[in-house]
């Protein structure tokens, strides 16, 4: 039979109370043959990065706090979950772990280097314990278990920090590492975010890389399904923050989803979408605390439900650069030599609208302005403009609505749009707004096409 693939978040699996409810989730799974991928409890990454930034600083008293309060948040979950009995190898394997990190961080600190290696092998760490709490709780339970070290399947390249997966290989390792354990009644538990080299070293998917390991691993192995479990009822037509009256999608396509996800929907790991994808395989996006309610599904195909619009996201703040250049129409490779700058300081661009004499571009706002500015300013002039969102609108039905522009304008009369992009896959139709703008725009576009009956 083909298996699940079953992936909480960090919320899910945040304290002993919440892996209780991870753990019905996952007894309910059992006729499937669930894969149990999980993140690492609620705010432990960020915990861990906060370790290696003070132990690069030299701070090793901090550091090790750091790390001391992780480990007793970890044996205080598991005193919780296993009534104080804790087994005398899952303690050994805690405390090995423990050692290992407080080993690391000494390092950081006597070097005062802090390597993309060094940090992926700290911040695995999370991971790495959540699924040994876990485990150890549904063994508890009498829920046949086996414990799966993601690093012994998951082979990515070196490239620390956002390692790119080699599927190939996942596919085979899978075969050989997680197939035999799988079946009805039977979970197989194992960490998202975190795997290795060939050689073994630890490497990591960067962050959020645990809808991501959830996708390759339910690709490699040809599930049925591939859910991912949050804190949401699937994914929301708008940020419930800025839209109260957001509500659940109950069908979106990979693209939809990939458009999303990359413009500021905080469900998905972009990357999710694309093993799924290319593996026929539909992701479900689902509430922990609410298993028989509300959820999206994501498949290749678009739901037939007439409306031009299917969600709203927006990002920020990011920055537009729009390059002069009297000669550019004539002067052949204008463009060319433009993103090659971009290409070779490592700069993504999100968007690109041209005019005559012109390109203008958005960028992230953390990018390195100062290179690009004095590289582009050798063959360009340069205008720069600060503090901007986009507002992304997205659905497979755009392309095909007539007077969609116009409908998106007359909602946002009242809003100054800088600056207009189709994405190549005419679904999303990116708006640049000033970053104060960013939420009256994606209110006005709610109400006026996905409430009161629109």
């Amino acid at each position: 039979m083909k298996p699940r693939v079953l992936k909480f978040g960090g919320s899910s699996v945040a304290n002993a109370a919440c892996m209780r409810q991870v753990a019905k989730v996952v007894r309910a799974a059992l006729p499937a043959s669930p894969l149990v991928v999980l993140s690492a409890m609620g705010k432990t990454t960020d915990a861990l990065f906060r370790a290696g930034q003070a132990a690069v600083k030299g701070d090793l008293d901090l550091a090790l706090t750091e790390a001391a309060g992780v480990f007793q948040r970890t044996r205080e979950a598991l005193r919780d979950l296993l009534g104080g009995q804790v087994p005398v190898t899952t303690a050994e394997q805690v405390a090995a772990m423990e050692s290992e990190l407080q080993l690391l961080l000494r390092g950081v600190a006597l070097l005062r280097e802090l390597t993309p290696r060094s940090m992926d092998a700290i911040a695995s760490t999370g991971e790495r314990l959540s699924t040994r709490v876990f485990a150890a709780h549904l063994e508890r339970e009498g829920v046949p278990v086996t414990h799966l070290d993601a690093r012994e399947v998951v082979r990515t390249d070196g490239a620390f920090g956002a390692a790119a997966p080699q599927q190939a290989v996942i596919k085979v390792l899978a075969a050989e590492r997680v197939a035999p354990y799988l079946g009805a009644g039977r979970v197989v538990v194992t960490q998202g975010y975190v795997g290795a080299t060939e050689d073994g070293t630890t490497t990591t998917l960067g962050r959020g890389g645990s809808d991501y390991s959830a996708a390759l691993l339910g690709a490699a192995l040809g599930a049925d399904e591939i859910q991912i479990w949050t804190d949401v009822e699937g994914v929301l037509t708008a940020d419930p923050r800025v839209v109260p009256a957001a509500r659940p999608i109950k069908r979106l396509s990979f693209a939809e989803a990939a458009e999303l996800a990359a413009f500021g929907a905080k469900v998905l790991h972009p990357a999710t979408v694309q093993p799924a994808v290319e593996a026929g395989i539909p992701v479900t996006v689902r509430h922990t605390e609410r298993p028989e309610g509300a959820f999206t599904t994501i498949t290749a195909e678009a739901a037939a439900t007439g409306k031009p619009i299917t969600a709203l996201a927006s990002r920020g703040p990011i920055t537009v650069l729009t390059v002069h250049s009297t000669r550019m129409l004539a002067q052949a490779g204008f463009l060319g030599r433009l993103f090659e700058v971009f290409g070779r300081l490592g700069v993504s661009v999100d968007l690109v609208a041209t005019a005559e004499n012109s390109v203008s571009l958005t960028v992230d706002a953390r990018a390195p302005l100062g290179p690009l500015l004095a590289e582009l300013r050798a063959f360009a002039t340069i205008q720069v403009a600060e503090k901007r969102a986009i507002v992304a609108v997205v659905g497979e039905r755009l392309r095909s609505t007539p007077r969609i522009g116009a409908r998106v304008f007359g909602a946002l009369e009242e809003v100054n749009v800088e600056m207009i992009s189709m994405g190549s896959s005419e679904i999303n139709l990116s708006l640049v707004v000033r970053e104060e703008d960013a939420a009256p725009a994606v209110q006005r576009l709610h109400r006026a096409f996905m409430e009161n009956g629109a």
